[in-house]
């Protein structure tokens, strides 16, 4: 079974509309704060790796969805490495750098970014600031003065400039997405496995080692924990064939649970049932909601506790109930896919099952709802206008019903998942003979590949731990 898109054709007013009611800027859509952002230089042996320092901060900034970077080509020729290289005009004449060179034309920034690098005791040290060069003087225009260390090497570089994008983006009102995790299903190995890695597609690491089918992977909102589905071999199998080929080995798909503090295997106790499938964690971590044949028939949506027990039935339709996604924010609201109507849709019903409603209009194929961390928006996909299975991602307003498309003909877009600043997403595209994975902004740009090794699908955005 895959997730599904749900695809409508809206104009550009409207997806700046929904993208600022994500970001909270319901009245100014389309602005956001403008900041210069001119190369840090470097001393020393830190000038070997100021590139990717520049390179990570710029990219970074520019991806976060908070601000709008100034053209570099209108920067003025002086440009301050630290405060104290601020000179006020004197008599109107120029002594040195100044707040009003960025503010003023031809640069029209409202902040600036700046600072050098060194090397201090064998690490990598960049000390950065950011001013709001609206302001009369510079002590007043400071807002940020820090230094971010990290070792003698393009990782330490690189990490000493996430560090300080990441403040800036807090400035802002955004959320640090360095580390967090995205678990996703790869096959990489020859067998359809659970993997991780970081937000922007570093350290890419396996995670389960069934030699199986692992997948539909979700991780609860601690991030203590992950569930997923696996195809477990059966006791007299000694080996599975290359996926794809052969399946007889296979047992019915079970519900297993992991620590992601020791990787250690938990206690869950599966139905009886030719399918049972993870699919959410409750917002308090310590329950799961599943779909499962249980009942007899088509599956059902159930909520039930860490370990599987105090099963509760939550759907009672005739068709096929897949896919439910609570409502991180109330806990008592779940989204999910129906087959009741003839077609796969999206729903929404309360926790206890009653007040079912339909989401989308019930043309096409929907499916893979996915809860924006705002509890008001939800990614997901359709093949509305398109053939059945070319699928395309949308977001609802699900109080409106509006929805806006995100993906336009760029491949079958798949399983979106919200990062934990609600502003990004995460998705999987088959864009030629694979399927890899790709992140965007929640207004559909600065989309950027992440995987190219295997097919790779199905990714849950998880928060940093503490």
């Amino acid at each position: 079974m895959k997730r599904t898109i749900l695809l409508v054709s809206i104009g550009a007013a409207t997806a700046a509309f929904i993208y600022a009611q994500i970001r909270g800027d319901i009245n100014k859509p389309s602005e956001k704060p403008v900041i210069a952002l001119p190369d840090f230089r470097g001393a020393g042996d830190a000038q070997n790796f100021i590139n990717v320092f520049n390179d990570t901060l710029y990219r970074e900034l520019d991806g976060s969805g908070q601000v709008k970077i100034a053209p570099k080509t209108s920067y003025p020729l002086q440009v301050p490495q630290r405060p104290t290289d601020f000179r006020p005009p004197l008599n109107g004449q120029s002594q040195g750098p100044w707040l009003s060179d960025w503010s003023g034309p031809p640069v029209n920034a409202q902040y600036l970014a700046f600072g050098y690098a060194a090397v201090d005791n064998g690490q990598f040290v960049a000390l950065g600031w950011l001013d709001d060069v609206r302001q009369a003087n510079a002590s007043s225009a400071q807002l940020i003065g820090k230094t971010y260390i990290g070792t003698l090497d393009a990782d330490g570089a690189r990490k000493a400039a996430e560090n300080f994008a990441c403040d800036i983006a807090k400035q802002f009102g955004g959320t640090c997405l360095v580390g967090t995790k995205i678990y996703f299903v790869s096959d990489r190995t020859g067998h359809k496995e659970i993997w991780s890695m970081n937000y922007d597609g570093s350290d890419q690491k396996q995670f389960t080692h069934y030699g199986s089918i692992t997948t539909f992977p979700t991780v609860s909102p601690d991030g203590t924990k992950i569930a997923f589905t696996t195809y477990p071999l059966l006791a007299s199998s000694k080996a599975l064939p290359q996926f794809g080929k052969q399946t007889e080995n296979l047992g019915q798909p079970q519900i297993y649970i992991h620590s992601l503090e020791t990787g250690r295997k938990l206690v869950y106790y599966n139905q009886h049932a030719s399918m049972n499938a993870a699919s959410d964690f409750m917002p308090d971590s310590r329950h799961l909601l599943i779909y499962s044949t249980a009942g007899g028939g088509y599956s059902q949506i159930y909520e039930t506790d860490l370990d599987g027990g105090d099963l509760k039935r939550l759907s009672h339709s005739g068709a096929l109930d897949v896919e439910p996604k609570i409502n991180p924010k109330t806990g008592n609201e779940v989204i999910f896919v129906s087959g009741r109507g003839g077609t796969p849709q999206i729903y929404r019903m309360n926790i206890d099952g009653t007040d079912v409603a339909r989401l989308t209009d019930g043309e096409g194929d929907a499916g893979n709802p996915a809860w924006n961390p705002d509890g008001q928006h939800v990614a997901f996909v359709w093949t509305r206008g398109f053939e059945p299975g070319n699928y395309n991602i949308f977001i609802m307003d699900v109080a409106s019903r509006n929805y806006v498309q995100l993906t336009h003909g760029a491949g079958r877009n798949e399983n979106p998942s919200w990062a934990p600043d609600g502003v990004h997403l995460v998705f999987a595209s088959k864009r030629g003979r694979t399927t890899q994975l790709y992140t965007m902004l929640a207004d559909g740009t600065h989309v950027r590949q992440l995987t190219t090794q295997g097919n790779n699908e199905k990714p849950v955005w998880s928060k940093a731990t503490q």
